[in-house]
């Protein structure tokens, strides 16, 4: 028998219980931190993800009635955005095309967690009818909001199919993850690559070793006021290097801090007694051994190969050690490759309003997948491991 859902929708996530959204997150396939009640009501709270960054909450959630009550059958991080800034899927060219047609391409709905490119499940569920009910909510809701289209971001691949049942438009991408084979330590790690690319991260390490560099590893209920402090520089001066406006703000670190310190991990790298270099990751242990996600980097000043120590190997030696199954090492990056990342497939779905440009769209995403579909075969072909 279908049930009946009640839907409304939160302006700020501080409208939905912790616990209710949490334990709806649970149950999920691919839970993943950046989806907890937590780390998204930070957002909203550190001014991150609010309407006047153009990121304006409309959660959407689904209510099932029950002897005891109404209890949370499904939800959404839903966003009206006014601009394509901080997704990692791009739509520049689309929205360029609105224009040059004289159409405004915002607002539009977006399903995603702000600023993180990171997979996993984006419609919670407590069972597939709730998930299903979920996707038609959205597209219902996407049609009587007067934008111009809807974008669900890093869904999980069962999402996806989901997605397209409901009339959405499939579009895949490409990152680099590393997978722990069970190594016993780093070099055992080290003697699966080719010779050269086992010979090149050595030299690197050894650079880094012989400028004097040494790192703290911190777990983030271990973290001082100074960590935070200081990590937030490195994280500030990253986007300044790149001459662009940070997402994030110290407000934002010191929450998800109090709140998910068992989520998070300090690299400080350090050298003369002073710190020079930090990274942020975010980690979820489960029984398979679950998944290190590195997010933030920075250092305040140049030492050759810093970056890939204090981004890629120092997380990695805490993966082996930790039997942390799987390190995500964020959007793009074919350099990966070298240091031990194979190329994963990454999806989203898509919806726009008007017919003729969600035609054209259709058509460019068919070209694009096969393109995505030849580079993969290709990356997969360079895999740097030994035979």
């Amino acid at each position: 028998m279908a049930a009946n859902y009640r839907t409304r929708i939160a302006d700020t996530p501080a409208e939905i219980a912790a616990q209710d959204w949490n334990g709806l997150l649970a149950r999920q396939a691919r839970p993943t931190p950046f989806l907890r009640h937590e780390f998204l009501h930070a957002l909203d709270a550190a001014g991150c993800a609010r309407p006047e960054t153009g990121w304006a909450p409309q959660f959407v959630t689904l209510w099932r009635e029950t002897e005891d009550g109404e209890i949370l059958a499904a939800a959404a991080p839903l966003y009206v955005k006014t601009h394509s800034y901080g997704e990692y899927v791009f739509d520049w060219a689309w929205a360029d095309a609105y224009q040059r047609h004289g159409l405004p391409y915002y607002p539009k709905l977006l399903c995603a967690v702000p600023f993180t490119p990171v997979s996993g499940t984006r419609l919670l569920a407590e069972d597939e009818q709730a998930r299903r009910a979920l996707a038609a909510t959205l597209m219902t809701f996407a049609e009587q909001a007067q934008v111009s289209s809807l974008h669900i971001l890093y869904p999980t691949e069962t999402e996806a199919e989901v997605m397209l049942d409901s009339g959405m438009m499939a579009r895949s991408g490409v990152q680099f993850h590393w997978l722990n084979a069970g190594y016993a330590d780093f070099d055992a790690f080290l003697q699966t690559l080719e010779q050269k690319k086992r010979k090149n991260i050595r030299a690197e390490r050894r650079r880094v070793r012989e400028a004097g560099v040494t790192f703290r590893h911190i777990e983030g209920g271990d973290a001082s006021e100074d960590d935070w402090r200081f990590f937030n520089r490195c994280y500030q001066q990253t986007y300044r290097e790149h001459q662009s406006s940070p997402y994030l703000n110290l407000d934002f670190f010191k929450r998800i801090a109090a709140a998910m310190p068992d989520n998070l991990l300090l690299v400080i790298a350090e050298r003369a007694g002073l710190p020079v270099a930090s990274s942020l990751l975010v980690y979820q242990r489960e029984p398979d051994g679950g998944t290190l996600y590195g997010r933030y980097w920075g250092a305040v000043e140049h030492i050759p190969c810093l970056h890939f120590e204090t981004a890629y190997y120092q997380p990695l030696e805490f993966c082996i050690t930790q039997g942390i199954a799987t390190f995500e090492g964020g959007a793009q990056g074919e350099h990966k490759m070298a240091r031990g990342f194979l190329p994963t497939v990454t999806h989203s779905a898509h919806w726009l309003a008007h017919p003729s440009f969600a035609d054209a769209v259709a058509r460019f995403l068919e070209r694009e997948s096969d393109g995505i579909e030849a580079y993969v075969d290709e990356l997969r072909e360079r895999n740097p491991f030994k035979d």
